[in-house]
């Protein structure tokens, strides 16, 4: 019988530097999963999108296309997947960037023997909120997926 990792959902751990990007009307969510990786190497995996993910991702691209929204993020020396690297420590790696519609950032957070994904937006506009509304139930998916396939590794 196969081992299926247990991706859970979880507080935002305390540690976390997105604590201090918390207003009101914020959205954030975090799922966590036993795994010693460090953020980095958990970061590359989770946004190393299978084959069905990256299907979302194109229609992503290509429903948003006319609203101007950004489908590769801004140009930046440091990128995991289509996102900047904005902070990282050994215990946490930010990355994300500003939109029109929103402002988004991931966090990988790894701490005694769990990884955490956690996903912060501050939507700028009904656009933002609706946009948000539209994508939760594939966010989670692939939240979840990504994390599961972190514990899978060794």
């Amino acid at each position: 019988m196969e081992h299926r990792p247990r991706v859970t959902a979880s507080a935002l751990p305390v540690g976390s530097i997105l604590h201090g990007r918390m207003a009101h009307g914020d959205f954030l969510d975090c799922y966590s999963v036993e795994s010693p990786m460090p953020p980095r190497p958990a970061a590359e995996i989770i946004t190393a999108f299978p084959g069905w993910a990256r299907f979302l991702v194109l229609l992503r691209r290509v429903l948003t296309a006319p609203f101007g929204l950004s489908n590769d993020g801004p140009a930046a020396v440091d990128k995991i997947g289509p996102f900047p690297v904005e902070a990282e420590t050994a215990s946490e790696l930010i990355a994300g960037f500003n939109d029109k519609h929103l402002d988004f950032r991931v966090s990988v957070f790894s701490e005694n023997g769990r990884v955490s994904l956690a996903t912060w937006a501050h939507p700028h506009n009904i656009g933002g909120r609706l946009y948000l509304a539209v994508i939760m139930p594939f966010h989670i998916l692939i939240a979840r997926n990504a994390l599961a396939r972190v514990a899978s590794r060794p």
